[in-house]
């Protein structure tokens, strides 16, 4: 039995093999063979891997256009996105087939192929970092940031404002979104995908609001001896800063509020301090704004979160009360609302004197007092004045700048209760520069002795002396 199944099968075998197998030619893909809807059929391998790489070329230039926040539509290439052939092996896959295995298999693959076409995806990829720039340099600008319910103050009155919902672009899964429906949905046809855009509610409610009642904390400075562009200055700070309504947890930045420092926001240049000395500068005056407000939320008791002393004393508080803002050395000051209901900061300025009150709910009990005592710990005078010689201003030409005292010093936060100190905490310590009286002398004169002696005056460093002999030999 076992030998007659051997011959059976043998002969079998003989006959398959006799039996003819018409395959490709050696260097050309079989009929019935084809990329997406592209036949392969006859082709060489570099030929058709020159069709399937024309047929993504004429892609390029579709329209993809992306639905973005606020039914704002963003329309971009292909080739703006990075498109590319992503499984280029399938053409020497194609090329193989009814030329390699035995020839069972070989004549298997051409058999098939004359009942089914064999299909090969062409599988398109996209350069995400492409996806991405486009997402957030064009499409994230229409993102519609909620607007939180807030207050507005007349007449002694609040006022709710309603509020807005937000619209903002998820970017990581707007990227992941895009690049599936391009590599295995989209028809290559132009087309539309909607971004995955967030809903973001606005914080508050007219009942939490309604708390805003009671007075925290207030603070008032004079500028009184500012002229007109300092002054100016001063009165736009505060009148970016009215107005702002701070939720529980939320943390205010003066110099986000106030800047940018330019024209177009209402600045003018006037005196500030710069690396130990005044010059002129968009804005100048912005810091005695922030110290205002820094005093008014020490009164309220509110968590300050950076605060930083100017480079040298301020003369509108006492030492250690100053709160300095620069965009040249980063200086900010921030503080958190960490009370439990919502506040409200009103500035106002009048008869060249600005007020920051800070409003909220008052939890503290009516027996507690808190004030803050400023402890000078070291005072440093300028021992000369700095006096500068110039050939290109005649004698009797000076012009000065005041010399600046440097102070060491620090801030007490000091409770009562009932009349009673209960405790007493430092809040900061300061160090201000000491900045001597500097002067410009002219001394371009054709008398020599005239010359002599304003040249000895200057070499003594005292400005006082420089006056008196420039009253004497100025009369010569």
């Amino acid at each position: 039995m076992k030998k007659l199944l051997w011959l059976t099968a043998g002969m079998f075998a003989m006959l398959f093999v006799a039996m003819p197998v018409k395959a490709a030619t050696a260097d050309t893909i079989p009929d019935g063979v084809y990329a997406g809807e592209i036949s392969l059929s006859g082709m060489t391998e570099d030929e058709a891997k020159t069709a399937i790489s024309e047929y993504v070329d004429s892609l390029r230039e579709r329209q993809i256009t992306f639905l973005a926040a606020g039914d704002h539509a963003v329309t971009v290439t292909a080739e703006e996105l990075g498109i590319g052939w992503a499984n280029a092996e399938i053409v020497k896959e194609a090329a193989g087939l009814g030329k390699e295995g035995n020839v069972i298999a070989r004549y298997k693959a051409i058999k098939d192929l004359k009942h089914e076409n064999r299909v090969y995806p062409i599988e398109l990829s996209f350069d995400v970092q492409l996806i991405n720039d486009v997402l957030v340099n064009s499409c994230a600008k229409y993102d519609i940031k909620a607007k939180n319910l807030s207050l507005v103050r007349e007449n002694g009155e609040f006022t709710v404002v309603d509020g807005q919902i937000g619209y903002s672009m998820d970017t990581e899964n707007s990227i992941d979104e895009v690049e599936t429906f391009l590599t295995t949905k989209w028809d290559g046809n132009d087309c539309e995908i909607p971004l995955v855009i967030k809903e973001e509610d606005p914080k508050g409610s007219k009942e939490e609001l309604a708390n805003v009642q009671d007075l925290l904390g207030t603070f008032t400075t004079s500028y009184a001896t500012s002229g007109y562009a300092r002054s100016a200055n001063v009165a736009n700070g505060c009148a970016l800063i009215n107005g702002t309504t701070l939720y529980p947890g939320e943390e205010f930045s003066t110099y986000e509020t106030v800047s940018p420092f330019s024209e177009a926001n209402g600045y003018y240049m006037a005196g500030s301090y710069v690396n130990g000395k005044v010059v002129d500068s968009l804005g100048g005056g912005i810091c005695q704004v922030s110290t205002t407000l820094y005093n008014a939320v020490l009164l309220s008791e509110l968590e300050v979160t950076e605060r930083h002393n100017h480079s040298m004393i301020v003369t509108y508080v006492s030492p250690s009360s100053d709160a300095a803002i620069a965009e040249s050395s980063g200086k900010d000051f921030k503080f958190v609302n960490s009370s439990d209901y919502p506040i409200y900061i009103e500035g106002y300025v009048s008869n060249k004197h600005i007020t920051f009150n800070v409003y909220g709910k008052e939890t503290r009990p009516s027996s507690h007092e808190v004030k803050y005592e400023s402890e000078v710990l070291e005072r440093i005078e300028p021992q000369s004045d700095n006096i500068y010689a110039d050939a290109g201003h005649p004698l009797g030409y000076v012009v000065s700048e005041s010399a600046h005292i440097g102070y060491k010093a620090r801030l007490w936060k000091v409770v009562y209760e009932d009349g009673k100190e209960v405790s007493r905490e430092q809040v900061n310590s300061s160090t201000y520069k000491m900045s001597p009286r500097s002067a410009t002398v002219g001394v371009a004169t054709e008398n020599p002795d005239a010359y002599n002696e304003i040249m000895a005056a200057i070499g003594t460093g005292s400005l006082d002396h420089v006056r008196n002999v420039l009253s004497i030999i100025t009369t010569w």
